[in-house]
């Protein structure tokens, strides 16, 4: 942190607020620990009305002066998802990226509102063990460095949910949380992450007590079910032959995905902080867009095209993973990806069955694929003596190496 920063008085602070026990208790802390008026800021990124419902009194009843809710559900699914989809990007094999991805579309939204009242300071409800702590402070340093950042978890002498239910029972705060919660859980319109409890011994199998999105195998339907995606320039505009914003492709596909129990993943996956941690990830609809997009992608990049999509791909997943996704190498991905997506369009039929999205069908006007050159049958269009010299064209270094070997070349 600057110095400046540090020593100069905190007037006030806004605060990224969910409505949980740790952010309620963060209004009261920092009332009383820097003696500053505290901002709610709520971004909804869908998680849904059971999160988001009575939000605004309980940041009121807290001690928060006021509350800002903003809708970020449309932006976040078009502006970072749908990117995101077009570059491939995967964490360590399985991980969409489901909360990697809200966290730079929130904190952005957080500085836009702290420029907006004037206010000094930026606080959030992350631990010092995270990811999250450092993918929202990584915006605040791009967007507006000259604001404080305040973390209470590193600060503050308070080590556990009963710490903190005490600390606001003794100020007379009223919380509908309890000490009995076992599972954190991030949700939004993308996936559900679940972490604790059980998942933090990696010999015991997660039960169905963790899953809270999808159905279990022996509920899902007994017949398959396919869907028809149109994709435009990388985009998924369509299901079914029904024009869709993203928010309402996502949405959809959610939906049907979720009933087949598609999108489930237990993982342990390696922290930015240096721990490895373990966690449970439901992301029905993101599942079945992101095998979409690679089964069209067979159709239409060459073979250069498609490797170095490839390769985008593992590193603008470390990116985002690390909270780098305003940073000049992103930005450059992010451009390379929607270009080379230019003439990523067509359909895919996607059958969805117990708990698996399969992509049966593919066509694109773009495609690259021959039947001509392709078949095993008699064919006009391809001499197959033509291979031989590029065989021995193609193996000409290592026949080089071999007969100097043998003495044959000097």
């Amino acid at each position: 942190m600057n110095t400046c920063q540090s020593i100069m008085p905190t007037k006030k602070v806004v605060l990224a607020y969910s409505g949980g026990l740790d952010t309620s208790t963060i209004i009261p802390w920092l009332k009383e620990n820097y003696h500053c008026e505290v901002i709610a800021f709520v971004a909804d990124v869908g998680q849904g009305d059971d999160e988001l419902k009575g939000i605004e009194e309980k940041a009121l009843s807290s001690g928060a002066s006021e509350c800002h809710i903003f809708d970020l559900k449309e932006a976040f699914v078009s502006d970072y998802i749908y990117p995101t989809l077009v570059t491939g990007a995967i964490y360590e094999d399985e991980y969409l990226l489901g909360t990697a991805m809200a966290r730079p579309i929130i904190a952005k939204a957080q500085v836009e509102l702290a420029l907006s009242i004037g206010a000094d300071a930026l606080a959030h409800g992350c631990t010092g063990k995270g990811n999250d702590q450092v993918r929202f402070e990584a915006v605040y340093a791009t967007l507006a460095p000259q604001l404080k950042v305040i973390a209470p978890w590193r600060e503050w002498g308070l080590t556990s949910r009963e710490d903190c239910l005490e600390y606001l029972e003794q100020r007379g705060i009223s919380c509908s949380a309890s000490a009995e919660k076992i599972y954190s859980r991030d949700a939004n319109a993308w996936h559900i992450s679940h972490e604790g409890g059980e998942l933090e011994h990696t010999w015991t199998a997660a039960t169905q007590k963790i899953w809270t999105w999808t159905a279990p195998l022996e509920d899902t339907p007994s017949q398959p079910e396919t869907l028809t995606i149109d994709i435009n320039h990388g985009n998924i505009v369509a299901i079914n032959g029904q024009q869709k914003s993203p928010l309402e492709c996502l949405d959809e596909l959610n939906l049907k995905a979720a009933q087949h129990g598609v999108g489930r993943i237990d993982i342990v996956e390696n922290r930015l902080v240096g721990m490895k941690s373990r966690g449970c990830y439901e992301t029905p609809g993101g599942t079945v867009m992101y095998k979409a997009l690679r089964a069209l992608e067979q159709l239409v990049y060459d073979r250069d095209a498609y490797h170095f999509r490839q390769s985008l791909a593992l590193e603008f997943a470390q990116l985002v993973y690390d909270g780098k996704w305003f940073s000049a190498k992103a930005q450059s991905i992010l451009s390379a990806c929607k270009s080379l997506a230019n003439d990523l369009s067509g359909k895919v039929v996607v059958e969805l069955f117990r708990g698996q999205a399969k992509v049966i069908q593919k066509q694109s006007a773009n495609s690259l694929y021959s039947e001509d050159f392709a078949t095993f049958g008699q064919d006009d269009v391809y001499r197959q003596t033509h291979a031989e010299g590029f065989i021995r064209l193609f193996a000409l270094s290592g026949r080089i190496k071999a007969l100097k070997k043998q003495g044959v070349l000097q």
